[in-house]
């Protein structure tokens, strides 16, 4: 495959790549400061971006950076649950069997919480699938403490349906908890230059592959988004290997492009 085409160790744009390979740009720097002062002040934060933008990995950023013997976190990525699913779901990832009821789910995670000597942090992936009675179960274990005392932070992580949810007066006690708002915006043109030139270093290249107006190229068609700029990318390599050749541009790119098109 263009592996050894190109004398790589690996691909260079997988979808979940090691932490030390996230390109540590302006957007993720902003983000992880305002994720930190949350830890140490807030109840809430909501963190906001399209689809393949990144959110997923600065969370990932965000839980290394914790200490966890001051904040022990919980990752959960959300799917299609239900109010008493996501609860379920709480307690299974804090170590408990779930009980039937969601009283006694209620009881089981503010125990759990509650006998930690530190406060716990839930990191909720995909939160704008949740339905909104599971909404207003978040605000009702957030509204069992003070900000003085919460032994419970929960970050809200989502595409842009969950604020207009958080929007509806339904829910604006919750709203009213969320202590700081991000939203991760897609790469700048010279963000997307140092990306592939990361990843493509990570990997194993030795040299430039992707030439200059390649990468112009490949940021215009992705609009800068991160898992855009991956699936063009390899899309290049594999077409480039496939025809023996040894660097991409921009032609090569508008070629790959035909027969890969954005939905």
């Amino acid at each position: 495959m263009f592996y050894s085409h190109f004398s790589l160790d690996q691909n260079p744009f997988m979808e979940c790549p090691p932490l030390a390979w996230l390109q540590k740009d302006e957007r993720f720097d902003q983000g992880l400061a305002r994720l930190e002062y949350f830890a140490r002040e807030g109840l809430a934060a909501l963190l906001l971006g399209n689809t393949g933008t990144g959110k997923s990995s600065l969370l990932r950023l965000f839980k290394q950076h914790l200490d966890k013997n001051r904040c022990p976190v919980q990752y959960l990525h959300l799917t299609h649950l239900t109010a008493p699913g996501m609860l379920r779901l709480i307690v299974a990832e804090l170590g408990e069997e779930p009980k039937l009821g969601k009283d006694r789910l209620f009881r089981q995670i503010l125990q759990c919480v509650n006998k930690s000597e530190t406060p716990t942090m839930l990191l909720l992936d995909e939160a704008h699938l949740l339905p909104p009675d599971a909404l207003t179960d978040l605000r009702l274990l957030l509204g069992s403490f003070t900000e003085q005392t919460s032994k419970l932070k929960i970050v809200l992580c989502g595409q842009q349906p969950l604020r207009l949810m958080l929007n509806r007066q339904a829910h604006e006690d919750l709203a009213a908890r969320i202590a700081v708002r991000y939203r991760l915006a897609p790469l700048n043109e010279e963000q997307t230059h140092a990306y592939i030139k990361a990843r493509m270093k990570n990997a194993g290249a030795s040299k430039d592959i992707f030439q200059d107006d390649a990468r112009d190229a490949i940021h215009e068609y992705a609009q800068g988004n991160p898992r855009q700029i991956n699936n063009i990318a390899t899309a290049c390599l594999i077409n480039a290997a496939i025809k023996n050749e040894s660097i991409i541009t921009e032609i090569s790119v508008n070629q790959a492009m035909n027969e890969f098109r954005l939905p």
